[in-house]
C-alpha cells in the first residue's frame, strides 16, 4: 500500500502562491490534458505567455495554439530552455526529460493546482470537492452563476457543453474550480466556498488509508475563508460527518440533499428519458420554518445524482447570494459534462453514451439513470477499470455495481500512472459478476460482442477514466455494420 503523502498528513496551511506577474514564461508538460488545458487557458485568457509540449497531437492542443500558446508535439530538453516557471501534473515522472532538464536549469517547477491557485488570486474561489459529481457538480455551478449574470472564471475537468470548453476568463472577481482530492493537491486552494460532493474511501494508491482521505478533507475545510461557506451532501455519510465536524467549529454549513435535515432539500423527483424533475425546499440555517421557500428543479440530464449535484450548486448560488430563480432558471437549461452519460449517437435505434464512471458508487449512479432513460429496454455495458490499485480495492463492489445491468463486457484495466500489480485483472471483478459476457481482454471483441447483443430501444454504455472513451464510435460502426448484414441477409 502506497504511504500517504507527507502533505497530506501535516497541518493545512494555505498555499502562498506566487502571483501571475511572477510566472514569465509558462511552459506546460502534458499540455493536452484535461485539467493542464483547463489551466493553460486560464492563463492565456490572463495575459500570461503559455508554452507546451505533449507527447501526441489532439485536439486541445489545436485550440490552444490558436489562442497564442506555442505547442510542441513530442517532448525534449531544449522545450524548457526559454521558460521561467515549469507546470506539472502528477501523471509526470520525475524521469521525464523537459522535467529534469527545468531541474538542472533552476528552473520554478509547480504543480497544476499551484499555477491554478495563482490565477485564482484576488477571485473569491468556490472549489468543488468530493470522490464522485466533481465535473458535473462545477459545470452546473459555472452555467448557472454565468446564466445568472455573474461572468465567473471557471476551470473544471472536462468540457461544459453549452460553453464548449473546460475553462475561460471570466469578468467577475469570482472562480470555480474542480478541486482534484486525488492526489492531496485540492489543499493548495483557498476557497471561499468549498463544495464536498461526498467523501468515500478512494485513490489509497496516494492515500494508503481511507482515515487518511477524511483527515485530507477536513484539511481543505480547513483552509476556508473565515467568512466561508462549506456546502456538504447530508445524504452521503462521509460528508454529512465532515460538515458536522465542522459547524462545531463555527464554519458555516449548507446542507443539500433528499435528507430531511438538509438546508436544500430535495423532495421526491420524476424521470423521463434524460428529463428529471424535482421540488427542492429551501431553509437555509437560523431562518425561521415559515419562511421556508420551495421552489421546482428541472434538468436535462438524468438520474438522482444529478438532482444532488444540482442542489449542490444551489447551495453555491445561496453562498453567493446569487438570485434563486434565476439560478434555478439556469439549471433548467444545463445540457451536461462531457464523458457524463454523454450522448454519443445512435445506429439501428441503439443508442450509446459514455460515461466517466470508475468507482463502484459512481457506476451505480450511471447505470441507475441509463435504466431511467432505458425504461423497458435493455442496458449493455462495456466496462474498463482504472488503476490496478483501485481494480485490487474494490473488485467485489465493482462486480455489485456493474451487475446493475443485463449484460457487462469487462476488458483490461487501464493502468494510466500506475505499474502492474502481480495478481491483479480484470477477472477480479469477472468472478463475482453474475451479467455476462463477463471478461473480454480485447476490446475490438467486447465491441462486436456488446453490438450483436442489442436490440432496438437498448441502450450501450461505455464506462470507464481511460481510452475507453474511444469505442463508441466503434460501437456505433459495429452496429451499422450489423444492420447492414441483417438487410442484406433479408
Amino acid at each position: 500500500m502506497a504511504a500517504l503523502n507527507k502533505k497530506a498528513t501535516a497541518a493545512a496551511q494555505p498555499y502562498l502562491a506566487p502571483t501571475l506577474a511572477d510566472l514569465g514564461k509558462v511552459h506546460f508538460i502534458g499540455i493536452g490534458g484535461a485539467g493542464m488545458s483547463a489551466v493553460a487557458r486560464i492563463l492565456l485568457g490572463r495575459g500570461i505567455p503559455v508554452a507546451g509540449s505533449d507527447l501526441r497531437d489532439s485536439a486541445a492542443l489545436a485550440q490552444l495554439g490558436a489562442l497564442g500558446a506555442t505547442i510542441h508535439v513530442g517532448q525534449q530538453a531544449s522545450h524548457v530552455a526559454d521558460a521561467d516557471t515549469v507546470v506539472v501534473s502528477t501523471a509526470i515522472r520525475d524521469s521525464n526529460v523537459e522535467l529534469q532538464a527545468a531541474r538542472r536549469l533552476g528552473r520554478r517547477v509547480l504543480h497544476r493546482s499551484q499555477a491554478l491557485a495563482a490565477a485564482m488570486a484576488g477571485d473569491r474561489v468556490v472549489a468543488v470537492a468530493g470522490t464522485h459529481g466533481k465535473t458535473t457538480t462545477t459545470s452546473m455551478a459555472t452555467v448557472m452563476l454565468k446564466s445568472a449574470g455573474v461572468d465567473a472564471s471557471f476551470a473544471v475537468g472536462g468540457t461544459v457543453q453549452g460553453l464548449g470548453v473546460n475553462a475561460g476568463h471570466g469578468t467577475a472577481a469570482v472562480f470555480v474550480a474542480e478541486a482534484d482530492e486525488s492526489d492531496a493537491s485540492f489543499l493548495n486552494y483557498r476557497p471561499h466556498v468549498a463544495v464536498v460532493t461526498n467523501l468515500e474511501a478512494d485513490h489509497l494508491d496516494h492515500y494508503g488509508t481511507a482515515d487518511a482521505v477524511v483527515a485530507a478533507f477536513e484539511q481543505f475545510v480547513g483552509l476556508l475563508t473565515p467568512d466561508g461557506t462549506l456546502v456538504a451532501c447530508a445524504d452521503d455519510p462521509g460528508s454529512n460527518a465532515l460538515a458536522a465536524k465542522a459547524a462545531a467549529a463555527g464554519t458555516r454549513c449548507l446542507l443539500y440533499g433528499f435528507a430531511e435535515h438538509a438546508h436544500i432539500r430535495l423532495l421526491p423527483g420524476s424521470h423521463e428519458g434524460l428529463h428529471t424533475t424535482a421540488g427542492v425546499r429551501i431553509l437555509p440555517p437560523g431562518v425561521p420554518e415559515a419562511k421556508a421557500r420551495t421552489f421546482e428543479l428541472r434538468l436535462q440530464v438524468p438520474g438522482n445524482h444529478n438532482l444532488s449535484n444540482a442542489a449542490a450548486a444551489v447551495g453555491v448560488a445561496l453562498a453567493l447570494d446569487v438570485d434563486l430563480p434565476a439560478a434555478l432558471a439556469a439549471l433548467a437549461g444545463f445540457s451536461g459534462a462531457a464523458r457524463r452519460f454523454e450522448f454519443k449517437g445512435q445506429a439501428k435505434e441503439v443508442s450509446v453514451y459514455d460515461d466517466y464512471a470508475h468507482h463502484p458508487t459512481e457506476v451505480t449512479a450511471a447505470l441507475k439513470a441509463a435504466r431511467t432513460v432505458a425504461g423497458p429496454h435493455q442496458v449493455h455495458v462495456l466496462f474498463q477499470p482504472h488503476l490496478f490499485s483501485r481494480t485490487r480495492e474494490f473488485a467485489q463492489e465493482f462486480a455489485t455495481a456493474l451487475d446493475l445491468a443485463d449484460t457487462v463486457a469487462v476488458v483490461d484495466i487501464y493502468p494510466a500512472r500506475e505499474d502492474p500489480i502481480p495478481g491483479v485483472s480484470s477477472e477480479l471483478i469477472t468472478r463475482s459478476l453474475r451479467a455476462l459476457p463477463g471478461y473480454i481482454p480485447a476490446s475490438g471483441d467486447a465491441v462486436r460482442q456488446l453490438a450483436a447483443q442489442a436490440k432496438p430501444g437498448d441502450i450501450i454504455l461505455t464506462v470507464g477514466a481511460g481510452d475507453v472513451t474511444e469505442l463508441g464510435a466503434q460501437l456505433l460502426t459495429a452496429l451499422q455494420s450489423g444492420a447492414a448484414e441483417a438487410d442484406a441477409d433479408g
